[in-house]
């Protein structure tokens, strides 16, 4: 039981890491993408390709846990989790480093695009931490908890990730 506060102590505080520094790349001016050893403007793409492992491995341990495949289950999110880990810090240093990039689409697609953004951007920032809280509950074994949390927080991340690569794509020719 004692782990299981440490842990989740320990996801309140990453979470709010995250979001306040997310939040602070908007108030922030980017610094010159000249510092990096890499061409910086490569990184929306790497996300797009880390959002869609993210929702693959999602899909995996679905279908593992499915068939009852514990082992593969636990391997699939540990990838998810990974995936979504370097996602947010490759995001946070390429917004650390770059302007906003408008969309320039019109009409309905610019609609569409807008509710995609802005349902992606919400339920990402609110379904943090409970990724958090029921991976916790998986790791210390406490799986009646764990599946009662996951029958939710699994599609919402699920949703993030696949709105994440259909934003890219939208946005991608105006980079």
């Amino acid at each position: 039981m004692q782990q299981l506060k440490t842990l989740d102590r320990i996801a309140y505080i990453v979470t709010g890491v995250v979001l306040v520094a997310v939040v602070a790349l908007r108030y922030i001016p980017p610094v010159s993408d000249e510092v990096f050893p890499f061409d910086i403007h490569l990184l929306p793409a790497f996300h797009a390709l880390l959002n869609s492992m993210t929702a693959v491995s999602l899909i995996a341990a679905l279908f593992f846990i499915k068939n009852k495949n514990i082992k593969l289950h636990q391997r699939s999110i540990y990838a998810a989790m990974g995936f979504s880990a370097i996602f947010l810090v490759s995001y946070i240093v390429y917004h650390f480093a770059t302007e906003p990039t408008p969309f320039g689409g019109e009409g309905a697609v610019k609609t569409v695009y807008y509710i995609l953004l802005a349902s992606h951007i919400i339920l990402a920032a609110v379904i943090l931490p409970f990724i958090f809280l029921t991976f916790n509950r998986g790791f210390t074994n406490n799986v009646e908890k764990h599946k009662k949390m996951a029958r939710w927080v699994f599609p919402l991340w699920l949703y993030v990730a696949i709105t994440g690569v259909a934003v890219y794509f939208m946005i991608a020719p105006y980079y």
